[in-house]
């Protein structure tokens, strides 16, 4: 007889980790689109649709419930990622904004050495 296994040690019982990010129209919001598009190419965490917790998809809302963590990308200060998240309900994740690593709304180069410096310091929060 086959021992039950009572745990994965490859970690195929755990809940994943989810990106939310700005994906708005100016260069900051272009940019935390991109940090986020980054880290789920690289396997760090999950990008996740914000447009979907803004319409309370059903799918999507439990997806997010269940998510072991979350990290919330905003571009500027206005925190449109932050606030649609709390809106939604969810109080439990982490929060970074570009605006505050200096990045500037209509003066950022979405580049790759910005895309570089972003996704380090996003790596922190995970």
């Amino acid at each position: 007889m086959i021992p039950k296994q009572t745990s994965c040690g490859c970690a195929c019982n755990t809940a994943p980790k989810l990106i939310f990010s700005c994906s708005g129209a100016a260069d900051v919001g272009a940019l935390a689109d991109q940090v986020a598009r980054k880290l789920n190419r690289e396997g760090a965490d999950k990008m996740f649709c914000l447009a979907g917790i803004g319409g309370r998809v059903s799918g999507i809302m439990k997806s997010t419930e269940a998510a072991a963590s979350i990290l919330a990308i905003d571009g500027c200060a206005l925190d449109c990622t932050k606030k649609s998240l709390e809106e939604a309900g969810f109080k439990q994740f982490n929060h970074l904004r570009l605006a505050d690593l200096g990045f500037e709304k209509g003066k950022t180069e979405v580049d790759a050495e910005s895309i570089a410096e972003v996704t380090r310091k996003a790596k922190t929060y995970l």
